[in-house]
């Protein structure tokens, strides 16, 4: 199994950067609702309650060309736990190397009024021969990309700083 874990220091209060990663549905929108950014896309199946829970989703997104899907690999999620402005957890399952991921992100309001976000994700290959093999380069190219995702969106909230 992979985990890796990253946190970030947001100039907004928990708020502002909860809006930015769960925006609110428009009026009128399709529905299935599609987000699209360059890497890849998001397919909202079901919005869930009022913080996310219950969200189902599926997702593409880009994985290493060596595993002969096109350089995209997709996943069918749900969010499990939804508390507003604090938590968003889920449990993800994905291919073309078939894994099952579960993660969070953490918002968690500081004294100033600004906000620490923690993002961790755990990854598993089912397939002990893949695993073995490429369960530590795949997800250490989809961790590269959740980072790239998560400073640029949380960059709308306001200024962003890597903790770790």
């Amino acid at each position: 199994m992979q985990s890796y874990t990253v946190r970030f220091h947001v100039d907004a209060p928990p708020h502002r950067v909860w809006r930015v990663l769960h925006p609110p549905v428009p009026p009128n929108s399709p529905k299935p609702r599609v987000l699209k950014w360059p890497t890849g896309s998001m397919e909202i199946l079901n919005e869930g309650d009022e913080a996310g829970e219950g969200l189902v989703r599926t997702c593409v997104f880009a994985v290493p060309k060596y595993l002969l899907s096109g350089g995209k690999g997709r996943s069918f999620e749900t969010v499990t736990e939804a508390k507003l402005n604090k938590l968003s957890r889920y449990v993800a399952v994905g291919k073309p190397l078939w894994s099952r991921a579960e993660g969070y992100h953490e918002l968690e309001e500081q004294p100033d009024g600004t906000t620490v976000l923690t993002f961790h994700e755990d990854y598993h290959a089912y397939n002990p021969v893949l695993r073995f093999f490429l369960e530590r380069p795949v997800h250490a190219a989809i961790s590269r990309d959740n980072l790239e995702t998560y400073q640029h969106a949380l960059g709308y909230a306001g200024r962003v700083t890597r903790l770790s």
